[in-house]
């Protein structure tokens, strides 16, 4: 989800600002550090987070299934998944964030859309998420499907891809709402819980996400339709494309290793060499595909070693036995049912 394309005259000029193309590489070396912009969740100027995506933990260290990205290129880059400052956005920062050179990456719940790609230049490196737009609601008010909720208030972000869809959505099926308008996921929260709002809707995910840090929980539900695709993905600014690439290959590195068995466990052994061709050019004991990247050939190792392949890094942050309790659903693996596969490398 996110803001509009009328953030685009703010983006031109936080372009003119920016890191010129091909240069993050070499910024992020030099500087010793991955600048990486993840959701702020809580309102202006607080680094709240979202629950099992990007959050401080107890001692303040950045966790999440988006955290673990970040954690993942720097490791490939500098050899520390530990030398990563996390600058937490919202929707309306994280594109002149990006744009300005204040981060170098945007591993935060943001849908690849033409408008965003083709009109604000930027670059997805690839899908890590694919959700869709869904409804949260107290179980008390017995609405067991979407089409319940005709007449009802509804809680949204305004400026977002949300907002469109909703207004899309109920105009095809002859439905009327009303919308409560809210800032960001906390003031969305706080209303839903307030009832000032019948449902709140959003990104299936976050919708999970917020659930999650409700003392009643179980008092509320998710209803089974989802409206909208929302391919959500890393971003990276248009024009350094070799950028670009080490992000998309950071990603794909660990998809991949899922579907080879690659896991935390035992990558140092199958780093050592494999009969598997594909293992192999992956964890570099064949070929020399991490100097096409600027890195040595070790870069990929690096990347899953730090929180394991697609799969550990699922099920430790928001798979079905966490508190975000998500199932893989089409972010399984393409040989279980699911849309999730990684290029040849090759």
């Amino acid at each position: 989800m996110g803001k509009s394309v009328l953030l685009g005259a703010l983006l031109v000029a936080g372009m003119a600002m920016g890191v010129s193309a091909a240069e993050t590489l070499d910024e992020v070396k030099s500087r010793g550090a991955l600048n990486c912009g993840v959701a702020q969740g809580g309102s202006s100027g607080t680094a709240v987070g979202v629950t099992g995506f990007a959050a401080p933990d107890a001692n303040g260290i950045w966790q999440g299934f988006d955290v673990a990205l970040c954690r993942a290129v720097a490791a490939a880059v500098l050899d520390d998944p530990m030398a990563v400052n996390f600058v937490p956005t919202d929707t309306e920062t994280r594109f002149s964030a990006l744009a300005a050179g204040r981060v170098d990456l945007l591993s935060r719940s943001t849908t690849w859309t033409f408008s965003r790609d083709v009109k604000l230049k930027f670059d997805f490196a690839g899908i890590n998420y694919y959700d869709g737009q869904g409804f949260l609601v107290p179980k008390e008010m017995g609405v067991s499907s979407v089409k319940d909720l005709s007449g009802a208030s509804i809680c949204l972000e305004t400026g977002t891809t949300n907002e469109l869809t909703l207004s899309d959505y109920f105009r095809v099926n002859n439905m009327t709402y009303k919308a409560v308008p809210v800032e960001n996921s906390a003031d969305a929260q706080k209303k839903y819980l307030a009832g000032a709002c019948d449902a709140y809707t959003s990104d299936a995910s976050s919708l999970a996400a917020t659930r999650a840090t409700f003392r009643n929980a179980s008092e509320h539900a998710l209803l089974p339709e989802i409206i909208s695709k929302e391919p959500l993905g890393p971003v990276v600014r248009h024009g350094d494309d070799e950028w670009g690439d080490l992000v998309r290959w950071t990603l794909y590195a660990l998809i991949a290793a899922e579907e080879y068995g690659i896991t935390s466990a035992n990558i140092k052994e199958m780093a050592e060499g494999t009969d598997n061709p594909e293992i192999n050019r992956i964890l570099g004991t064949e070929g020399e595909l991490g100097q096409l990247l600027g890195l040595d050939n070790a870069w990929a190792v690096r990347a899953i070693k730090v929180n394991g392949n697609y799969g550990e890094i699922f099920a430790k942050n928001i798979g079905e036995e966490t508190p975000i309790g998500l199932a893989r659903g089409l972010n399984a693996q393409w040989k279980d049912g699911g849309l999730l596969y990684a290029p040849p490398f090759r």
